[in-house]
């Protein structure tokens, strides 16, 4: 499968380019590459023109953008789920029209400032019935810490709208259909006519009728009551990669709300929480952990079994003499990076466990030891004023 290229190199802009700069850059090469405007060259420009929505759509969203940064534009190794990864992609908040700009929901108003029609005219009358994306869903998981180093694979639970298998979202009974409407004659819009001392000037409303679809419904489905959806209780398996970390968000693309008209559906955002451990805790792609020694140990030197995350045990060799709080690197024993295939390392801090009870026998060994040492309490150095 070829790469896709940056995203900001496809805008012509840098990463540090502000929402305002983006749009910019947007319209611009939205305008230069509609295949209405390049009927020579057609098929070419209608894949540039995909391939600026597809990047205008991951960039102009916040929370999308930084996932973006964070994993590159094929996603978290693949786990973001559904065609065109987890940023949204083409099919996400775009749909192309060859016969116009029919289908781009939010942004009419930037394709109506160049091909004309303005408010009230056809072509936002168009779009106001146009296929609509459907909302985007939020969940929450939480995994253990062990899942986070590991990867793993979880289900989630939640309650969504889906489209009614009876009437196949449209609404109506089965063997009916969907009638325009004969008062906004499908439009979905009424337009009134309204005369001030400016002069006259036209505005339209949501037709009352059809309540803005451009369709009557007679005969309503039993199953929805003409909603064309149901409430269902969806669970869905979603893959977590080894290395995420704690409130980093995996994307699952049309896991969402059935669009409307036609629309895709939306996207859903898994917010993913690390449950705190009791030996282990991170630090970027690092893994930190506190093993006690005994005294002897330190003094002596010794071989230490280490606790890894994954289970296993790490033999590592600390030298005589060593000091509390010393702290020891085991090379590529941390996190892996989600999306590559660097791995941090893992940093064990030795504590020196001073013993609170001793029998005779050791206490006398101790002071044995302590006399052919000529052991003699610390002194205090002055301080600077005396």
């Amino acid at each position: 499968m070829a790469t896709k290229r940056d995203y900001y190199e496809v805008l012509g802009v840098n990463k540090n380019a502000t929402d305002e700069e983006l749009k910019k850059a947007y319209r611009k090469l939205a305008k230069k590459y509609h295949p209405d405007a390049n009927p020579d060259n057609k098929k070419e420009a209608e894949a540039k023109f995909k391939e600026v929505n597809e990047a205008y759509e991951t960039l102009s969203d916040s929370q999308k953008r930084r996932m973006y940064d964070q994993f590159g534009p094929e996603g978290p190794n693949g786990f973001g789920g559904g065609a065109g990864g987890p940023f949204g992609g083409q099919g996400g908040y775009y749909s192309y029209s060859t016969s116009g700009f029919d289908d781009f929901g939010d942004l009419g108003d930037i394709f109506s400032s160049f091909f004309g029609g303005g408010f009230g005219s056809r072509s936002s009358a168009r779009a106001n019935r146009g296929p609509s994306k459907g909302a985007d869903l939020k969940a929450t998981i939480d995994i253990s810490f062990e899942d986070a180093y590991l990867g793993c694979e979880k289900e989630v639970i939640l309650n969504r709208n889906e489209t009614c298998t009876t009437c196949h979202g449209d609404g109506a009974k089965p063997g009916t259909k969907p009638e325009t409407c004969n008062v906004c004659h499908g439009t979905g819009t009424i337009k009134q006519v309204q005369t001030t001392i400016l002069g006259q000037m036209q505005t339209q409303r949501p037709c009352n009728t059809c309540h803005g679809t451009g369709k009557i419904i007679k005969e309503p489905c039993e199953t929805c009551r003409g909603k064309g959806t149901v409430r269902k209780q969806a669970r869905i398996r979603v893959k977590i990669p080894a290395g995420i970390d704690d409130s980093q968000t995996i994307i699952l693309r049309n896991e969402g709300e059935p669009g409307e008209r036609g629309g895709s559906k939306g996207d859903l955002y898994i917010v993913v929480r690390i449950k705190k451990h009791s030996i282990f805790t991170r630090k970027g792609d690092k893994v930190l952990c506190d093993i006690p020694i005994t005294f002897t140990q330190a003094t002596l030197g010794a071989e230490l079994e280490i606790p890894m995350v994954d289970g296993s045990k790490e033999k590592y060799k600390i030298p005589e003499g060593t000091q509390t709080g010393t702290s020891f690197t085991i090379r590529n024993k941390g996190f892996k990076a989600v999306n590559g295939s660097y791995q941090g390392d893992y940093i064990f801090t030795v504590q020196v466990q001073v013993p609170k009870r001793l029998s005779k026998e050791q206490r006398d060994i101790l002071v044995e030891l302590a006399k052919t040492m000529n052991e003699q309490p610390p002194v205090k150095k002055k301080g600077i004023f005396g």
